[in-house]
């Protein structure tokens, strides 16, 4: 009874961190284009571009067309804005926001003195001086010069706030992106929205950015020229500010058009991304060649490429009419106020000068009229893509609260698995069923099994990366459900058989084992050597610092089996008392595959260390076997007992040994 009440306990704990990700099953071909991480225990599944948008497509675009595009709506998006450029950089804002302020001032300042310098012109018209024009033409040269610098000031300051704004956007998605549990990798649902947000959202700053400065701008402008044309005749203002109207509603339709065109684009712009990081990829490379594949994915990508191009065309072309039509009706309220004009100087309700400057101020308001829809635009456009991202943002407390937990011991006594089950997300057939395993510490204990077994699967749960649908994993007796995950990660080190090869110096690819004890060169040297790729790093053009990437000047690359002494060295780096091996010898020759084994339990030192093979030959020696079939234990014990057994352990062993023997000797 005690021991069901805490599975059940477990249960509940992993229940609270699953919502950190949607976990319902895909729709047919609304994953794609680029890949989770596909192991042998995960069936791969092919990009689909012709797939129907996903239910996240269609909340997220049913979402945005409930939001109106009203005064509220556009005076919480301003406040958005600020905070963010706030938070970016205060200094940078502020004397942004001056300068635009400065330029909206002088802005209406000209038109003023535009008044003054057609007033000494009539005079000097009517035989006087040429004095009157000197002071009057001095200030507008003055105003001008200003306007200028202004400007140059303003663009530069504007572009490193946007930049700053795209870093701070940056760093908020890759603490999301570090943050989720790793299920969420496996969802073509998440990388959907991943990919949006960077595709999307991490352009839109800039452009709020730009936005939020031309509203500004542009308002504080139309405030300033109202004023002075107030000053000339009230009755011109009411028609000029009508102008506005139709841009109003023009951009407000296109910035609803563009954000459905970007959510719709998605898996297209994923799947040519995908197709053009296979033509270019290095590791890809040789397969590629090797298979005549040019043609094929170039005709892919084309073919994608050519579909988006098309609806890019058609979405084009629509946002082109609206522009058309909303700046035709302003022109023509444009050409109604200039007709009053001319008709109040026809009743001497206006001079000449006056009429003179009220056309400037009547051109410079249209401009400003027309910054300040376009900022408008932008930032309602960019809204939605911020609302996106707001509640990718809003995945990191959840997702942290998922990993949240005690202080994990540092080590363990015994650990044990009992009925774990697990299923991939989007798959129906679970890759590990009532699974129960023990490990000692001390002990080395192998996991073997055909592909797709579920070992590597197991290897994750075991090392605290997925957490499991059913059953327990025990420290001790203590179900690791009420630990810290990343405590519990802390105390072990993996070298999986898909391992990363950083294109970071070899110092770093060793150091990252442990990143807090980056700096301990002569540790780092240590692992290595245990690992035996010391000599090979120091007979680099620079040694330790060398980039392990031909990516980089000066950089070399290493074969795989260097690479993968790399990473063993980075496991021993770590000193972690809990040690999980995926094939850690498949790009080794036998001899050092053999050398590697015999020697494993003295370069360990004692820790408890479990790993896959495939070669049966390098887990004789281990202290268990754990023989994995369809996701279930079918056997385990020594090597000599499973063969004593016969069982399916025997057979596959037979299999293996069949291959290196003669006819005569397998018999």
């Amino acid at each position: 009874m005690a021991r069901h009440a805490a599975g059940r306990s477990g249960d509940r704990a992993r229940a609270a961190r699953r919502p950190v990700h949607d976990s319902a099953p895909p729709r047919p071909g609304s994953g794609g284009a680029q890949l989770p991480p596909v192991d042998d225990d995960v069936p791969a599944q092919a990009p689909d571009d012709e797939a129907p948008a996903s239910d996240d497509y269609v909340d997220l675009a049913a979402t945005a067309r409930r939001q109106r595009r009203s005064v509220s709506r556009l005076r919480a998006l301003v406040k958005h804005s600020i905070r963010l450029t706030w938070a970016a950089d205060r200094r940078a804002f502020v004397v942004t926001t001056v300068l635009q302020l400065f330029g909206a001032a002088v802005i209406a300042a000209q038109v003023l003195i535009v008044k003054a310098v057609l007033d000494a012109i009539l005079v000097v018209g009517d035989g006087g001086g040429v004095g009157p024009v000197v002071l009057p033409v001095v200030l507008l040269a003055t105003i001008s010069a200003m306007v200028a610098v202004a400007a140059a000031i303003q663009t530069n300051q504007q572009r490193l706030l946007s930049e700053l704004v795209l870093r701070s956007t940056w760093q908020q998605l890759l603490d999301v992106a570090g943050a989720v549990g790793l299920r969420a990798f496996e969802s073509p649902e998440f990388y959907d929205r991943l990919q949006r947000v960077q595709t999307n959202a991490l352009s839109r700053p800039y452009q709020l950015t730009q936005g939020l400065v031309g509203l500004v701008g542009g308002l504080a402008g139309c405030i300033g020229l109202s004023i002075a044309i107030v000053s000339f005749e009230p009755a011109l203002l009411p028609i000029l500010l009508l102008a506005g109207v139709p841009l109003f509603f023009s951009t407000r339709r296109e910035s609803r058009l563009e954000f459905d065109f970007a959510v719709a684009q998605t898996p297209r712009l994923r799947l040519r991304q995908y197709l053009g990081m296979v033509q270019t990829g290095r590791d890809e490379a040789k397969e590629v060649r090797a298979y005549g594949l040019t043609g094929a994915l170039r005709a892919r990508f084309d073919a994608v490429y050519s579909a988006y191009t098309d609806d890019l065309r058609v979405h084009l072309r629509r946002r082109t009419r609206l522009s058309v039509a909303g700046n035709l009706a302003s022109a023509a309220f444009l050409a109604a106020t200039l007709l009053a004009l001319v008709w109040l100087v026809g009743q001497g309700r206006v001079t000449l000068a006056e009429a003179g400057a009220a056309i400037v101020a009547i051109r410079l308001l249209a401009t400003q009229v027309g910054a300040l829809f376009k900022g408008a635009q932008q930032i309602f456009e960019s809204g939605l893509f911020l609302d996106d991202l707001d509640r990718f943002v809003a995945m990191r407390p959840v997702a942290e609260q998922a990993e949240a937990g005690a202080p994990a011991p540092a080590s363990f006594g015994a650990l044990h698995a009992d009925s774990l089950s697990f299923t991939y997300p989007g798959s129906t057939a679970p890759a590990l069923d009532d699974v129960s395993i023990r490990l000692n510490a001390g002990e080395m204990v192998a996991l073997v099994g055909e592909n797709g077994s579920g070992k590597t699967t197991l290897a994750k749960l075991l090392a605290a990366l997925y957490e499991p649908d059913g059953g327990a994993i025990r420290w001790d007796g203590v179900d690791v459900a009420t630990y810290s995950r990343p405590s519990l990660r802390r105390s072990v080190a993996v070298v999986f058989q898909d391992f990363v090869r950083y294109h970071l110096s070899a110092r770093e690819n060793v150091g990252l084992g442990d990143a807090d004890r980056m700096d301990e060169i002569d540790a780092i040297a240590a692992a290595a050597r245990r690992a035996g790729i010391a000599g090979v790093i120091q007979d680099l053009p620079q040694g330790w610092d060398t980039a392990l990437s031909r990516m980089f000047k000066g950089g070399r690359d290493l074969s795989l089996g260097q690479w993968q002494r790399v990473a063993l060295a980075r496991a021993f780096f770590r000193d972690a008392p809990f040690v999980i091996l995926d094939e850690p010898s498949a790009s080794l020759d036998p001899r050092a595959e053999h050398a590697l084994f015999q020697s494993l339990r003295d370069l360990l030192g004692g820790r408890t260390v479990l790993f896959i093979s495939h070669r049966f030959s390098t887990v004789r020696t281990a202290d268990r076997i754990y023989v994995l079939d369809g996701g279930r234990v079918t056997e385990h014990g020594s090597h000599d007992e499973l063969m004593a057994r016969d069982g399916h352990y025997a057979e596959l062993f037979r299999l293996q040994a069949a291959a290196y023997l003669s006819p005569e000797a397998s018999r």
